[in-house]
């Protein structure tokens, strides 16, 4: 186990108990009497990650008083719409590797993919209509809204080096940190009420969201696929334009912002990722692009300092750090 794995169990041990009931929930919720299904989750179950979003489920609970029997399925909820998210953006990043294991879409085709994707979103909001509260239903409805959206906008806004750093981050925010939002907002206040503190959270969830998607699109330029477990340099053959990248291209000069367009859109490229490592700086944009990714990790920080003190309240904070520092 890396030290970045192990600190991580530290971080969620405060609400390892719901985790373990969120496990046996989301095993009930994927069981199907299809082999092929089953083969299917199984193996998409393998880079499921540390399940931080339902973590986050469980820790805002905990720390803002909030907590009921339903978090766990909650928690669950979330993973599952999560686990569906990484199956359908697989495809569209055309990525071949997620946590050292082939992707969905690799191993069988993309038609699965999406098939597999679907399936995880209709069990997700089949358990969702069980619960006491509607509540995580429109939350969970309106976060994947968002999600879809933060998609679309990013795939119509290839190539764009005009962008702003407050669009680039719109969308970034939507596709990724909406659903840490969503996970915050619901275990602080289902299963109702509580609409200040449920804000106050959700705003916590974005930006440490948004933090988490700076260090991927970081990670995604200039890290290696094998520390970071899963394929990379997928956005610049995608054609997308992320913060980093955007930061290091406005610092370049003339001619090395034509070449940077180039091999962003010139047709039959191979290994764009290292061609635009050779053709620019881009540590510069790396660096600017953690400094704002450490910004927003400290306004989350602040947003739960005022909360009791609790051990899942300290998580909140240490997760803040933890983003920040990842690798993988």
């Amino acid at each position: 186990m890396s030290a970045s794995d192990a600190r991580l169990e530290r971080l969620i041990a405060p609400v390892e108990d719901g985790m373990a009931r969120m496990r046996e929930i989301l095993a009930r919720q994927v069981a199907e009497r299809s082999h092929a299904v089953v083969d299917m989750t199984g193996h998409v179950g393998r880079f499921r990650g540390k399940q931080l979003r339902g973590a986050l489920v469980l820790l805002a609970g905990d720390a803002t008083g909030n907590a009921t029997d339903e978090h766990p399925a909650i928690a669950a909820i979330v993973e599952m719409i999560h686990l569906a998210t990484l199956v359908h953006d697989d495809v569209l990043d055309g990525a071949d590797v997620r946590r050292r294991v082939a992707t969905v879409h690799q191993r069988w085709d993309n038609q699965v993919a999406v098939l597999l994707g679907d399936f995880l979103y209709a069990r997700a909001f089949a358990l969702s209509t069980d619960l006491s509260s509607r509540l995580a239903s429109r939350a969970l409805a309106e976060a994947t809204r968002r999600i879809c959206v933060g998609e679309i906008e990013q795939s119509t806004l290839r190539y764009d080096f005009e962008l702003t750093d407050e669009r680039c981050e719109s969308i970034a925010g939507a596709k990724t940190a909406t659903l840490y939002a969503a996970a915050c907002e619901l275990g602080a206040r289902y299963p109702g009420g509580r609409e200040e503190i449920g804000q106050e959270l959700w705003q916590y969830g974005l930006e440490i969201g948004l933090a988490f998607q700076i260090v991927d699109d970081c990670l995604d330029v200039v890290g290696e696929e094998t520390v970071v477990g899963k394929s990379v340099g997928n956005d610049v053959e995608d054609g997308k334009v992320t913060l980093p990248v955007l930061h290091a291209y406005r610092r370049a000069d003339a001619a090395t912002q034509a070449r940077i367009r180039e091999i962003f859109t010139q047709p039959g490229l191979t290994r764009r990722a290292e061609l635009l490592r050779a053709a620019c700086d881009l540590a510069t944009g790396v660096e600017s692009a953690m400094a704002r990714a450490a910004q927003l990790a400290h306004k989350a920080r602040a947003r739960v300092a005022a909360l009791t003190e609790s051990p899942a309240r300290a998580a909140l904070e240490d997760l803040t750090e933890y983003v920040l520092e990842r690798r993988w």
